[in-house]
């Protein structure tokens, strides 16, 4: 299992009235957290779209632990938790500096066809990226 670590530090423009971080810029920290494992691995995320392909959100879950604020840092942990022919899910951990948890979440995805918006396999794809996927899923 190979677990990629970004590490982001608290903008005030992420922070809601009461200097917490807002719910939706934990999306955002998972897509930094998702593209750092992709570029661990050796793969570029702008590459695979310029050949004609995307990776949409088929479903995010998180589970909020406690509040990040303005001026902390936190490192957002990301790893392969499934992966199969047309699905892959992302599991993560945002930890704060001193260790605790603040956020865990998951999130599915396929790829598709830019033109045509249906499903295709990494393995068609790239063959490189879907062995090195299936070499660093968790749960595979």
């Amino acid at each position: 299992m190979m677990i990629s670590t970004k590490e982001i530090e608290v903008r005030y423009a992420e922070t809601d009235q009461m200097g917490v971080v807002y719910h939706a810029n934990y999306l955002v920290w998972l897509e930094m957290g998702r593209t750092q494992l992709i570029k661990d691995l050796g793969f570029d995320y702008a590459g695979l779209e310029r050949q004609g392909y995307l990776s949409p959100v088929l479903d995010v879950s998180i589970q909020y632990k406690q509040s990040v604020r303005y001026g902390e840092d936190v490192t957002v942990a990301t790893w392969i938790d499934t992966y199969s022919r047309l699905k892959t899910v992302y599991g993560y951990e945002i930890r704060k500096t001193d260790g605790s948890v603040a956020a865990t979440a998951k999130t599915m995805h396929t790829l598709v066809s830019k033109e045509t918006f249906r499903p295709i396999a990494l393995s068609k794809v790239d063959l490189a990226w879907h062995t090195a996927y299936e070499k660093a899923c968790v749960n595979n």
